[in-house]
Order: structure tokens, then sequence, then C-alpha cells
């Protein structure tokens, strides 16, 4: 018992730290080449410093890094298993009556364990860290922040208000769409007729208007016009911004059902923000999917070699589980399929395909 026990503690700890070190190898590289192209794009702008450029990028690291989380786990189990295989700890293990569910189980529970951290603390974390960047960031890019960030794609949206009709297209947005940056505004009078055009730095939703900071009105006939502050009404609510613009990636875990709740409250679909919902909810499968593949390769490598053959055929069929997960995703957020099954369906997938690799091996 105490023999097994230990057993299980060595083999967890081994995939932990092959994983954790994988992932800090990725999270060096992708910092390094970021803070390179920000430094590169943003040299020549006021309010430019190393060590600003430097906060920006660490701090919207962990939300970029979510997208590799499930290949670290699948690289950094295939060299855990690979790595027991060849100094033949695997081969011992089976020799004593271990059969591969045993010592796979372990690698199995550090991916449950990282998967159910990954939701509840890494997440909002992320997230958190996120808005904390854009903050930083807009004193630099402006308006062009979205651009040079690779962040929020440009936004588009039509409203009415009291003032009548008007197109507003922004650069970026914050705050999950109660601030946008890089305004402009086409404004219509109540019979269709083009007004003016507004121009500003920045806009707050608020009260039913949106407040405009450092604005330039272009009117017809009249010299454009500068102003510190400038209103113009709307009938648009947050939640109608929030659900037509805001990122559900940028939104934390313990947030989503709210977003969820305001959004159905309000009529409006909220496929998005549900498979974002249930896709986090999924994550741990999705993970335990990766360490069968990986299972499956490094035991046809401790039977008969092969190494680079087989490590092909496993980062295949992570790229394959790439694929499906990201199908999905699609025909989820555009509400053709079920968000519940379209969060879940890659993971399932995944899981089904490792145990029948695992099962045709062991009993042929």
């Amino acid at each position: 018992m105490i023999r097994g026990r230990t057993l299980f503690t060595y083999i967890s700890a081994r995939f932990f730290k092959t994983i954790l070190a994988l992932f800090l190898f990725a999270a060096v590289l992708i910092f390094l080449f970021d803070v390179l192209e920000l430094v590169r794009r943003g040299a020549d702008r006021e309010g430019f410093s190393v060590l600003r450029i430097t906060a920006i990028s660490a701090l919207r690291m962990p939300l970029l890094l979510e997208q590799v989380f499930p290949f670290a786990v699948l690289f950094g189990s295939i060299w855990s298993f690979l790595t027991l295989s060849r100094s033949l700890e695997l081969v011992v293990a089976r020799a004593a009556g271990m059969s591969v569910w045993q010592f796979t189980a372990p690698a199995i529970l550090t991916a449950l364990f990282l998967g159910i951290f990954a939701i509840l603390a890494y997440n909002p974390l992320a997230a958190k860290m996120q808005e904390y960047s854009d903050q930083l960031a807009a004193g630099i890019f402006g308006v062009e922040q979205s651009y040079l960030l690779n962040s929020q794609g440009e936004i588009w949206l039509r409203q009415d208000g009291s003032d009548g009709e008007s197109v507003l297209h922004a650069r970026h947005m914050m705050s999950h769409g109660d601030t946008l940056n890089g305004v402009t505004i086409f404004a219509f009078d109540r019979n269709g007729k083009f007004m003016e055009r507004i121009e500003a730095r920045s806009a707050s939703l608020a009260d039913n208007m949106w407040h405009l900071k450092d604005a330039t009105v272009y009117g017809l006939n009249v010299d454009p016009q500068h102003y510190g502050s400038y209103t113009l009404s709307t009938f648009l609510t947050p939640t109608e911004i929030r659900e037509s613009i805001a990122s559900p990636e940028s939104i934390s875990f313990w947030q989503l059902p709210r977003f969820i709740e305001l959004s159905q409250r309000a009529g409006l679909p909220a496929y998005r923000y549900s498979l974002q919902y249930q896709t986090l909810l999924a994550k741990p499968l999705l993970l335990v999917a990766m360490v069968l593949i990986a299972a499956a390769v490094s035991l046809r490598v401790s039977r008969f070699g092969g190494i680079g053959k087989l490590i092909v055929g496993g980062i295949s069929a992570g790229f394959v589980l790439y694929v499906v997960t990201e199908v999905s995703g699609d025909l989820g957020g555009a509400g053709i399929v079920p968000t519940t099954v379209a969060a879940w369906a890659p993971g399932v997938f995944g899981v089904l395909m490792g145990f029948t690799i695992l099962l045709n091996q062991e009993d042929g």
C-alpha cells in the first residue's frame, strides 16, 4: 500500500514538473517575441518605456497562454511517458504487474487537478490581468491599441437615441464594452439625413449617454469644433453593448453566469458566453484526453520503438483534437449546435480516442 502510494506520488510529480516546465518555456518564448514586437511598434510613441511595455506584455500573457495549456499537457505527458519508458521504469512497473491504467492514473489525476485549477483560479486571474494590461496600454497606443496588441477587432454599432440614429465605430473596447477607444460616430437626424461626424479619443456609456472625451465635431458647412467633453444620447443598454462587442474570453469564469443571465433577461442570444462557460467546465476532460493520447504513444514506444514516428502520431492526434475543438466552438458560438454539446464534444472525442487506442494495444 505504501509502495503503491509512493509510486503514485512519484509519477504525479514527474508529470506535474514536466508540464509546468513546458508551459513556462512556452510562456518565456511568447513573452520575448511579444515584447520585441511591442517595442518595435511603440518605440516612437509618447509615454513609451521598456519597463511599461514589459509590464503590458506580462499582464496580458496569462490570457494568451490559456490556449497553450492543453498542448503543454499533451507534450509534457508525451515527454514524461517517453522518459519513464527509456529509463525502463515503465517496463519494471509492468513487470511488477501494473496495468497501463494503473500507471496512467497519476497522470490523469494530475491533469484533472490542473484543469480544475485553470478554471477556478487561473482564468479569473488572467482576465483581471488583461484588464490592467488594456488600461496600461491605452496611454501609449491609444486608438491603435486593437491593431498593435492583437486584441478585440474593430467595432461597429448602429444605435438610436433621442437625438436620432447614429453609426458608431471604435478601434478598441475596454471594461467589457462600457468604454471604447478611437471612436468615430456618424450622426443622422430623425429623417435619416446626415448631420455630423464626431471623432473622439474615448467614449464611456452612462445614463443613456455616450460621454465623449477629446472630441472633434465635423458638421455640414461649418468649421470643425473641438470639445474636451461631448455627449450623445443612446438607447443602448450596457447589456446590449457587452453582448455585441465584449469578448467572452476576457470575462472571468465566476462572472460568466451573470453575463449569461443578463443577456437572457434582455432577450439577447447568449451563445458566446454560454459556450465559453461550458468550454471552461470541460477543460479538465480535455486535459485528460491529452494524457490518454500521450499514454497511447508511450506504450507503443516502450514495446516497439520508433520514437520519432510515434511522436508525430501523437502530435497529429493533438492537432486533430484542436481542429475538432475549433470547429465545434464555431458551431456552438453561432448557435447551430447546443453550446453544451459544442464545448464537451472535443473532450469526449479525445477520451474515447485515447481509450480505444489503449484498449487495442493492451488487448488487441
